[in-house]
Order: C-alpha cells, then sequence, then structure tokens
C-alpha cells in the first residue's frame, strides 16, 4: 500500500499519540504493527525511532488486547492544534 505524504503524516503523529492503538492504525491505513515499524525507522532520525520504540514497547494504551476498559477514546481532548 503506498501511502501518501499527508497520509505518511498522519500515520507518524497517530503512532506517537499515547491512546492511539496500533489496530485504530492498521484499521484506518492498512498498516499493521511490524509495517508501521518499519515506515517509522524509514521516516524517523534514527535517534527518534529508537525513542518512540522505547515509547510504545509494552505500553498498554497502544495495544487494544490490553488496554484497559476505562480509556475509550483515541486521544486527549487538548491534544489538537486548532487553527
Amino acid at each position: 500500500m503506498q501511502l501518501t505524504s499527508d497520509e505518511q503524516s498522519r500515520v507518524i503523529e497517530m503512532a506517537w499519540e499515547d491512546r492511539t492503538p496500533f489496530e485504530a492504525i492498521e484499521q484506518q491505513f492498512g498498516l499493521n504493527e511490524s509495517a508501521l515499524i518499519r515506515l517509522m525507522r524509514t521516516h524517523l532520525k534514527p535517534a527518534s525511532f529508537r525513542l518512540w520504540r522505547k515509547r510504545v514497547s509494552g505500553r498498554a494504551t497502544k495495544h487494544g488486547k490490553i488496554r484497559p476498559a476505562e480509556v475509550s477514546r483515541g486521544y486527549c481532548p487538548t491534544q489538537y492544534k486548532h487553527r
């Protein structure tokens, strides 16, 4: 699957978000977790990629199956910038 640059930017943004599960990215863009890791590896600087991997590894909110039931949305209300 070929993503536009806008789609790639949105996927990277979603991947950095703590409350957006990998399953949401897969459902919306067709990228499973391993494809997302490949995309992040190619589009981030090496240090940024390592920081991202450390951040999401073992994070329950990034995995739908182990996500706590009280986390019912994919983003924080103050997260998006209003233009």
